[in-house]
């Protein structure tokens, strides 16, 4: 399990987004990929983003790297900061040489991640060199190092290999002895664990918080699986459309959510304490980007739904100590008299 951060980290804080807007611009639509999103990591806490497929997530997180592709996708607004420094308007050369040093990211397809040409020793190994200016066989011998802190057996003779000779569980730990090489400050994972066994998945998941509690980074985890979530996380936010619609400790916000999109999320989950309830997914689907309703976006979906919402945006708020929200009816959610 990962465990929270002491007092001096939670103190400060690692990675905070302010109101981040992406855009893509197809030849028919514009796509409000994220919309207005914010949120902030400390150094030794877990962040978990939860949502739909489509919900902006894998986006956003690209969109704080750096690494947003095609000439039609664009941050249209908004800010990140890294330790205090804000880098969106910072040159790319620049930005470039924080990415791996101070902010990482671990993709979820490691084998179209990875490079088919050169052995893994190789690509591990270039992370040293090109950031660390390290001789080559010394990169090499770090990079066995890190293979072997990250429970790759014979670590040696594996670097000589190429990423088709791994499994995928085997291929994920690379990309985390990737990402983990100049030991950065925050590292994004998004969806690490996806198309893999739970045994495998828990042994990454050991392997990340092991990792974080050695060197006290912040991690944000991007996924769908709200199991894993509840059982690595500090604290979880909420994406629908492109927002942030609640926010808070895993825990309460578990407990007692306070938006009825997070609450139709739990009653879609199957749970062992109450094995005989029947699972109620949230009905409909989630909106076209291209085409999102006005109001809050979720209304079409919500039964809670009344005529405000279809006009009247609501803004992400506190609604209880360490809590916000994005919901006309948060309390009345929060006290369990609507959206489950």
């Amino acid at each position: 399990m990962i465990a929270p951060g002491g007092a001096d980290a939670a103190d400060r804080s690692a990675l905070e987004v302010r109101d981040l807007h992406v855009e893509f611009r197809t030849r028919q639509h514009l796509v409000h990929a994220v919309n207005g999103l914010s949120y902030r990591v400390r150094r030794g806490e877990t962040l978990a983003i939860v949502g739909e497929s489509g919900s902006g997530k894998s986006v956003a997180a690209h969109a704080v790297m750096g690494t947003l592709t095609g000439s039609a996708a664009a941050i249209k607004h908004g800010e990140v900061w890294l330790d205090g420094q804000e880098l969106t308007r910072l040159p790319e050369g620049e930005r470039r040489r924080l990415r791996g040093r101070k902010l990482a990211i671990i993709v979820q397809d490691s084998l179209a991640a990875l490079n088919p040409l050169f052995t893994v020793q190789n690509q591990i190994g270039e992370m040293f060199r090109a950031h660390a200016r390290m001789p080559k066989r010394s990169a090499e011998l770090a990079a066995i190092d890190l293979m072997d802190r990250v429970g790759i057996p014979d670590a040696r003779r594996r670097g000589r290999a190429y990423p088709h000779e791994f499994s995928g569980g085997m291929r994920q730990r690379i990309m985390i002895a990737m990402a983990l090489a100049l030991e950065p400050d925050v590292l994004i994972a998004d969806e690490p664990t996806t198309a893999l066994d739970v045994t495998v998945q828990a042994q990454l998941l050991e392997l990340l918080g092991s990792m974080q509690r050695e060197t006290g980074l912040g991690l944000v985890l991007i996924t769908h699986d709200l199991g894993v979530v509840a059982e690595v996380a500090n604290r979880v936010l909420v994406m629908y459309a492109g927002r942030a619609v609640e926010e808070g400790p895993v825990g309460d916000l578990y407990q007692r959510p306070a938006h009825p999109y997070t609450a139709g999320l739990m009653t879609a989950l199957p749970r062992l304490d109450r094995p005989e309830e029947a699972l109620r997914p949230i009905p409909g689907q989630p909106p076209d980007m291209a085409m999102i309703p006005g109001g809050c976006p979720f209304h079409p979906r919500c039964p809670l739904a009344s005529p405000r919402c279809e006009t009247d945006t609501p803004a992400l708020r506190e609604v209880a100590p360490g809590r916000r929200s994005a919901c006309h009816f948060a309390e009345q959610v929060l006290a369990g008299a609507g959206g489950g």
